[in-house]
């Protein structure tokens, strides 16, 4: 790639004050949010693409291109003012980027690498070509194809969609040939693929960056509870023995290779019988698993990710304590985003809170985490959850 352009000779828009590197991100959520502040005190600052100016990365955005992920030229108008074009989610069209990348952006990930893993059955196959452990997968057409898959992979199985799915959004989970038709239709029936139940004994991720040359970097093998298919807790580090701690990082640097990957990505596993490590999907971006390294690694995910795709060398993922556990605060019903208890929860020792600055709260909608670190796990996650407890946000009704 091209060398980026010497930053003491830029300028802003109005051609007064030099100005460092700009990174543009395609949405302005939370995860926009966190990488700005870890951009910041690097010099570079950050403009987002967002559907409504008022957004969580706003306040901190140098520049807020309001427009619509899916027009190439809101795209094209980010990508302007960026020497370096970079995604928060994987629901932009891989075609869009490629179409940027053709009128000469500098994207990361790559179109080609956000193709791939955008489409869950793509990315399986991907997955499972270079040799990685997966479940069983198959696509279909019709529902008699989901009868056909459960003969080889068994009662119950996962059908799924293979784009546009997070949080549990768009699984449907089929326990019988009675099932098929009610979750063929809740998924829109087109675009869907199978997947054989897997009986995990836990949920794992690991947070891999890899630069545009050099050394991956992988952060500590994490635990993940999921509720409602939503995660709310992550300690680190897993309690899980040694061999399937060093098998999940293996896979993780694998499964990033395997789809070209440039960045911070958030590599989600589950842990079988037998300390055995299969890929359940990956995330081409920071990832909420990764949140706790704001306070407990050396070197952020955000900040990892922001020297990934500008070239920078990568810092360390070690971590500076023993144990860290991350608790995610969700909305309880609509309602205003302000947080209730903030005193309460900023009274816990060792809380460090991160409210997204979202203006209307949801059920189960992200509203900010709470990270503590420890001797313990259980020391951090009980400081977590104390803090965490004391924090609402809309109508609980």
């Amino acid at each position: 790639m091209p060398t980026l352009p010497d930053p003491a000779v830029r300028r802003d828009a109005a051609g007064g004050r030099p100005r460092g590197w700009r990174l543009g991100i395609i949405g302005g959520g939370q995860l926009a949010r966190m990488t700005a502040l870890a951009a910041y005190p690097l010099g570079i600052d950050v403009a987002v693409l967002e559907r409504a100016e008022d957004c969580p990365a706003g306040p901190l955005a140098a520049d807020t291109v309001v427009g619509d992920y899916g027009d190439v030229e809101a795209l094209a108008r980010l990508a302007a003012g960026a020497d370096v074009v970079t995604v928060e989610n994987e629901f932009i069209d891989a075609a869009l980027l490629a179409e940027l990348e053709r009128r000469g952006a500098r994207l990361l990930p790559t179109a080609e690498s956000m193709r791939l893993v955008q489409d869950k059955l793509l990315q399986k196959q991907a997955l499972a070509a270079a040799g990685l452990a997966v479940p069983r997968f198959r696509a279909v057409e019709a529902r008699a194809d989901v009868i056909a898959a459960a003969a080889d992979f068994g009662w119950p199985l996962l059908l799924k969609a293979r784009r546009n799915g997070y949080d549990g959004k768009g699984n449907a989970t089929v326990a019988g040939p009675a099932e098929v038709e009610a979750a063929w239709q809740a998924l829109g029936g087109r675009g869907l693929y199978v997947e054989e139940h897997c009986p995990f004994e836990k949920e794992l991720a690991v947070i891999v960056t890899r630069p545009r040359t050099g050394d991956t970097a992988a952060y500590p093998v994490v635990e993940t509870v999921q509720r409602d298919h939503v995660c709310h807790e992550v300690t680190v580090p897993a309690a899980v023995a040694p061999a399937a701690r060093d098998a999940a990082a293996g896979v993780a640097l694998r499964a990033i290779e395997a789809v070209g990957g440039t960045g911070t990505f958030g590599v989600e596993l589950f842990l079988l019988p037998g300390d055995r490590v299969v890929v359940n999907e990956l995330a081409p971006r920071v990832h909420n698993s990764g949140h706790y390294t704001i306070e407990a690694a050396l070197c952020s995910q955000f900040e990892n990710h922001v020297r990934a795709v500008f070239g920078l060398p990568l810092g360390s993922t070690s971590l500076v304590a023993p144990a860290a556990a991350m608790v995610n605060l969700l909305g309880a019903g609509p309602g205003s985003g302000a947080a209730r208890g903030l005193e309460a929860a900023l009274a816990v020792p060792g809380a460090h809170l991160h409210l997204y600055g979202k203006s209307a709260s949801g059920r189960g909608r992200k509203m900010g985490h709470v990270t503590a670190l420890g001797d313990t796990v259980e020391d951090a996650l009980a400081r977590a959850r104390a803090a965490a407890g004391a924090i609402g946000f809309g109508d609980p009704r």
